[in-house]
């Protein structure tokens, strides 16, 4: 997606004038919402925990593992964190050993293992190969399985560029150029496009999201787009891309879900 009007040096003097606090580690984006509180809970209802306890769950991008954790502590029978990054996998076993719940809760980059229930949190705006990520979910889900996803902001909204939104929607004013021009006064990684900074930004909009799941080998369950509290009275069909702060969807195999719907359909005849 191309977007960006301002660029060059006047783009790249706005942001270092108006991007003072974000370079300073103020993050628009910083899971500051969720303090104090269960985030898994505040996402998905407390309905959640009724859901995985019991349940074999793969916390699918588990970063530091609270998330992970808290499944484990809330009765899930076993919890396995997966995360690219071996320093957060090394403080998410920190962090099950010190709640005491080693025993069914591990981590790992990578398993063979399929789960009963698998959960996505804050991953889908970020991953490089979403098509990849859900080809992926679908080996590590039973038949009988259940991925849920919750992510957010999409690209569109306000703070959709995460780091980049200085101000709302500056991430759609200034050009990539000009944004990772700022970034590199204070991010020493090379960083030349969205996709390569850390943890990645790949631009998902609402609507491409819908579009993933429709050619995955997932059937929807629920898909629901979640508006900005404040702006809920604005939110509709024209305006969704630009009001939704989660996406929140339930995904079955659709092979499973395709031979229940013609074994109901049998037993009704």
């Amino acid at each position: 997606m191309r977007t960006g009007v301002i660029g060059g040096t006047l783009g790249y003097q706005l942001l270092h004038h108006l991007g003072r606090r974000v370079a300073r580690g103020v993050d628009p984006c910083d899971g500051s919402a969720y303090r104090h509180r269960s985030k898994v809970e505040a996402l998905f209802g407390r309905r959640i925990w009724t859901a995985l306890a019991g349940r074999v769950v793969i916390d699918f991008g588990c970063g530091e593992g609270a998330e992970a954790v808290e499944i484990a502590r809330r009765g899930a029978r076993r919890v396995i964190g997966i995360d690219v990054r071996p320093h957060a996998l090394a403080r998410a076993r920190a962090a099950a050993e010190q709640a005491g719940v080693s025993d069914r809760c591990v981590f790992a980059a990578h398993t063979d293992e399929r789960a009963d229930v698998l959960l996505s949190i804050d991953g889908f705006e970020h991953y490089g190969a979403p098509e990849r990520i859900l080809e992926m979910m679908g080996r590590l889900v039973h038949p009988h399985g259940r991925v849920v996803i919750a992510f957010g902001p999409p690209w569109l909204h306000p703070l959709g560029g995460h780091l980049f939104s200085v101000f709302p929607w500056a991430h759609l004013v200034f050009t990539e150029r000009a944004l990772l021009r700022w970034r590199a006064d204070f991010k020493s990684d090379g960083a030349r496009r969205f996709g390569e900074v850390e943890g990645g930004l790949n631009q998902m909009t609402v609507r491409r999201f819908a579009r993933l799941l429709e050619r995955s080998a997932f059937e929807v369950v629920r898909l629901e787009t979640v508006p900005i509290r404040r702006l809920r009275w604005l939110s509709n069909a024209v305006t969704r891309e630009f009001v939704t702060s989660i996406v929140r969807c339930t995904l079955v195999p659709r092979e499973s879900a395709g031979a229940e719907r013609r074994e109901t359909l049998a037993m009704s005849q």
